[in-house]
């Protein structure tokens, strides 16, 4: 049942990130990526919706628990880059971008 529960709860917070609500995407989300830190499907978005709704010093962390989640992950480390960026840290995101180039990857939030 409880998987059931999650597994309504994540696609409720997909719709509402869907449909441009991404404060509430990450309202939705957050009490189940607490209860579920591994999961990635999770944790992924999250770290959109908050990048999404400008709160960036959620969205940097988030997007960090991803990259130490899974870190073979370009587009992870492409976000991460992007968030810092826009939290005024180049220097900072430089590593993860070249490191996300070097992977190949490069995708939008």
């Amino acid at each position: 049942m409880a998987n059931e529960q999650h597994f309504q709860t994540f696609e409720r917070a997909r719709l509402y990130f869907d449909l441009r609500d991404p404060a509430e995407a990450a309202r939705i989300l957050k009490p189940l990526a607490d209860e579920q830190p591994g999961n990635r499907d999770v944790v992924e978005l999250l770290a959109r919706a908050y990048f999404h709704s400008a709160q960036l010093s959620r969205a940097e962390e988030t997007f960090r628990r991803l990259v130490e989640l899974d870190p073979c992950n370009a587009w992870a480390h492409e976000a991460l880059a992007r968030t810092l960026e826009r939290r005024s840290r180049p220097a900072e995101a430089e590593p993860f971008r070249k490191l996300a180039l070097a992977m190949g990857g490069k995708t939008t939030l």
